[in-house]
């Protein structure tokens, strides 16, 4: 397994590398803004079925999605309302994470065998990140941490092999922070799920029509 420090030498080599092992099917690691996350390309079933192994993920559970920018939502979402978008407009790239209603007949299984008919998305404000998403479409992502742990934010605390993951990208120790706010736009009213990095007044602010917490 080759480890990349992206804060040593040209963040576009870097780039091209974690770009390369995603399109080949694998699954790397790489940071966001405060934490480390496993990534595959959302469209790679096994890598995606991979990854959730890693962390233990109960079945049926599937991982987050992020996109390169807001545009990229209208190939992956349906049902998008003027709210939701307001709130795209205004907090991506950022800590906002929407829940919405995928399109249908996407080749992908995010890890519940579609079942779910939601997904939750955001475009990283992390720069790493924003530079892959350009060249690779949408990936999944997962914490690093197993289950019910922590999120890892030091690089040197990264355990995995070269059979688990193809590439390690790290950038030191990443800065504390609070976990995205995740707003559910999949019924007919938004819905704050988990206030975190972006308070409620913010939303609300914007978007008065949010129930919830």
């Amino acid at each position: 397994m080759a480890s990349h420090d992206i804060l040593r030498g040209d963040i576009q080599d870097h780039v091209s590398i974690a770009v390369a092992a995603l399109k080949d099917g694998f699954v790397i690691i790489a940071p966001l803004e405060n934490s480390y996350a496993l990534m595959a390309d959302a469209f790679f079933h096994d890598a995606v079925r991979a990854m959730h192994v890693l962390r233990g993920d109960e079945l049926g559970v599937a991982a987050q999605v992020v996109i390169a920018n807001k545009t990229s939502i209208d190939g992956i979402a349906r049902s998008i309302s003027d709210d939701a978008r307001i709130l795209m407009d205004n907090f991506w790239p950022g800590a906002l994470s929407i829940n919405l209603k995928p399109q249908l007949g996407l080749s992908w299984d995010l890890g519940d065998a579609n079942s779910l008919d939601q997904i939750s998305v955001r475009v990283p404000s992390a720069q790493f990140i924003l530079e892959v998403l350009k060249k690779t479409g949408p990936l999944a992502i997962a914490s690093t941490a197993v289950v019910g742990a922590l999120p890892i934010r030091d690089g040197a605390d990264l355990d995995f092999s070269d059979v688990e993951v193809a590439a390690v990208f790290t950038a030191g120790v990443l800065p504390e922070g609070a976990p995205s706010t995740v707003i559910d736009f999949t019924g007919s009213h938004g819905l704050l799920v988990r206030e975190g990095a972006i308070p409620r007044s913010e939303i609300t602010a914007l978007v008065s029509d949010i129930f919830g917490e």
